[in-house]
């Protein structure tokens, strides 16, 4: 059996899934314990170094996005407020948040402090509608934290993540089983999840700007074209994605990586783009309350050749200066001088697998003796 083609069968049962993400979360709480900052474009991050961790809708408005460099957010909104973040006050709010979910179900699976899969096929108030049980989530939690979220809802997690951002902010949007195919042919190629801007540009060179067009693709072509990615855009046109709602899923590693429009070659450019990954993965390690003792260095050149390079501590890397220097020694161990499309930081050997392994020494015993 081809493994791209897992499609949607009978040991695949319709499921009902939402997508729930907060609206730009970090900048929404900093304005709502502020209300001077109200209507303001703001940022959340630092305003001299660094990156956006999170950008209000009305900074948005100037083309400041999430992981944007501080610098280039203060050129694009020269008058944008930035505020510090508060990960201990995101994590109260968020927990509260997870809170209301499990008053529906506990199979929920959440991404970050802001998102979450929920599957409510069968839920603890036997709802029959998941568009209702959005409805109510989101009011809830507007009604306990005074922030706004918004929804998706359709058979699995790709559709309702999808769905999520076609009415935001502060609305909802569902995907029903028999409109999914008119859904995708339609929907714009860069609004498919997992398309990032410099595929979405490689799709629009090949022709390809809608659904229907990617549709028209084969397997084989898809595969020449994207790699292992070609198989997964094969399936999702076609409303195919059976990963399940894992909600003890253990995370193994945290990345961030950078595709470039034009390719870098300069020193200088390389120290500048792993000066900002450093601090954007910090950033993500922060809010999760995630370290780790394993750095890796990943390379793409121009021709497509990866190298990837790690240096493991005995103990946690605890800063954003710890990643940047280690990574700045990786890059001089690189093979090539090639000019170079992609630059990551990823960070392995995680507290999180430490945790996954005191529990299951635990269970040992108990279930030693039950076999007994």
């Amino acid at each position: 059996m081809n493994p791209y083609l897992c499609g949607m069968d009978s040991s695949f049962p319709t499921r009902k899934i939402i997508h729930v993400d907060m609206d730009a979360f970090y900048a929404s709480v900093e304005q709502h314990d502020d209300p001077s900052l109200k209507g303001k474009p703001i940022a959340v991050g630092g305003e001299h170094r660094g990156v956006v961790s999170a950008a209000s809708y009305e900074a948005r408005k100037y083309g400041v996005r999430s992981a944007m460099p501080s610098k280039t957010a203060k050129e694009k909104c020269p008058h944008i407020i930035f505020v510090p973040p508060r990960f201990a006050r995101y994590k109260e709010i968020s927990k509260q948040i997870r809170e209301i979910f499990h008053e529906y179900t506990d199979l929920v699976e959440p991404l970050s402090l802001d998102e979450a899969y929920l599957d409510v096929t069968e839920n603890k108030k036997d709802i029959e509608s998941a568009n209702q049980i959005a409805k109510e989530i989101r009011q809830k939690i507007f009604e306990q934290t005074g922030l706004t979220a918004s929804a998706g809802i359709s058979v699995n997690k790709f559709l309702a993540k999808v769905a999520s951002d076609i009415n935001k902010p502060n609305g909802q949007k569902t995907i029903h089983p028999d409109r999914i195919e008119g859904f995708l042919e339609e929907l714009p190629v860069e609004k498919f999840y997992g398309v990032g801007k410099v595929t979405a540009n490689k799709m629009f060179s090949l022709g390809i700007y809608k659904g229907k067009d990617l549709k028209k693709k084969s397997l084989e072509e898809l595969v020449r074209l994207f790699g292992k990615s070609g198989g997964y855009y094969y399936n999702v046109v076609r409303g195919i994605h059976n990963s399940e709602v894992k909600p003890h899923r253990i995370q193994k590693s945290v990345a961030v990586e950078r595709t470039f429009f034009e390719d870098l070659f300069d020193d200088q450019e390389i120290n500048d783009k792993l000066e900002h990954l450093s601090q954007e993965l910090h950033q993500r390690l922060q809010k999760n309350n995630i370290l780790g003792r394993a750095l890796t260095l990943k390379i793409k050149y121009k021709d497509f050749s990866l190298f990837t390079r790690s240096f493991t501590k005995e103990d946690y890397f605890t800063s954003p200066e710890q990643y940047f220097n280690t990574g700045k020694k990786l890059w001089e161990l690189r093979p090539f001088d090639k000019p170079v499309r992609l630059l990551g930081l990823s960070l392995s050997h995680l507290n999180t697998e430490e945790k996954k392994q005191v529990s299951i020494q635990l269970k040992i015993p108990f279930e030693e003796f039950e076999n007994q």
